[in-house]
């Protein structure tokens, strides 16, 4: 198949028309994520052989210990897209507050910010799991040449105008929409480049497979127990397959794949849910629909959600249609 030779820097160009307000920018934007994320991938395969591994002594802002590795990744991210000067406000999931990007001179004429999630997933680091990072961007709400605010940032995720997944598995992938659909690039680590390799994403109607934390079982929802207990009954189909890595972009990326559902829901110890809306389910939930899948918080559609604060969270609900529809059912009627 010809398209396997395609490299993402093509793919990039020939696609800049679809852009409303095309000047190059959210193209620029994208190849800049792209660059960081071959150096955090360079980073991430090497990391047994270092002493980056562990943690970094600190915690984050949601008070997990922060490995290494994610202090790491969240420099790369953050220092690559300011050195590139293509966005005007960055908010990282490592950071309490979101960053405004000078420019230079002070002036910043730039029209995006970037949300970002360095690198999900990583306390599997220390046992070779897929970890990945994840972004989404929005064009910004206040005035060109000011300062970003908060209100730059609090957007619904129906407003994205990109959102993608970097997974750096047993080959790094990057994944991304920027609302025509879903594109997967694998890298070629020997030369450097990522070629299309999974054009045209969708998820399956349907699928065999649920993703959830069993072990936090009895303090789950009635909705979501009903829905699980459904879903290890001997009837057509089911028993489904039980999968859960534990890292988001993995466990969403093979769902996409294979068909599944993945599910955090809110529990009795979290009981807004775990994930950040913004900088982890939002650019999922893009990726899903525009991957014909579904991603709710069990009642409404992630995406018209009002975020009120930078790291919200949310119960998540995400995957194949008729699997998401039918968890929906289950907790309607718990």
């Amino acid at each position: 198949m010809t398209h396997h030779n395609k490299t993402l820097g093509e793919f990039i160009i020939n696609k800049q028309s679809e852009f409303k307000y095309s000047s190059g920018e959210l193209s620029r934007l994208i190849n800049s994520i792209r660059l960081a994320g071959k150096i955090v991938n360079h980073e991430v395969n090497k990391a047994g052989l270092v002493d980056i591994l562990g943690n970094a002594g600190g915690a984050n802002i949601q008070g997990e210990d922060q490995q290494k590795l994610d202090v790491y990744a969240n420099e790369v991210f953050i220092n690559t897209l300011i050195n590139r000067e293509i966005v005007c406000g960055i908010a990282s999931e490592e950071e309490d507050d979101f960053i405004v990007i000078e420019g230079r001179n002070g002036k910043n004429d730039n029209k995006y910010v970037v949300l970002i999630d360095p690198l999900d997933g990583s306390s599997n680091i220390d046992v070779n799991v897929s970890v990945g990072t994840i972004f989404s961007v929005y064009r910004r709400v206040t005035p060109e040449g000011t300062p970003v605010t908060i209100e730059d940032f609090l957007q619904p995720g129906n407003k994205q105008v990109a959102a993608g997944y970097i997974i750096y598995g047993t080959s790094t992938m990057i994944v991304y929409t920027t609302g025509h659909g879903v594109n997967g690039f694998t890298l070629n680590p020997a030369i450097g480049t990522y070629y299309l390799s999974h054009p045209n994403m969708i998820f399956p109607d349907t699928g065999q497979i649920y993703s959830v934390n069993e072990g936090n079982y009895v303090h789950f929802p009635q909705g979501v127990k009903d829905y699980i207990k459904y879903c290890q009954q001997e009837e057509g189909d089911r028993p489904y397959t039980s999968r859960y890595i534990g890292s988001l972009v993995s466990d969403f990326h093979r769902n996409m794949i294979k068909g599944g559902i993945y599910i955090y829901p809110n529990t009795a110890k979290d009981p807004e849910g775990k994930l950040r809306l913004l900088y982890e389910c939002n650019p999922m939930a893009f990726i899903a629909e525009q991957a014909g899948a579904k991603a709710s918080n069990g009642v409404k559609r992630i995406m018209d959600i009002q975020p009120t604060e930078l790291h919200q969270r949310v119960p998540f609900f995400c995957g194949s249609k008729n699997m998401v529809e039918k968890a929906e059912a289950f907790m309607q009627n718990a």
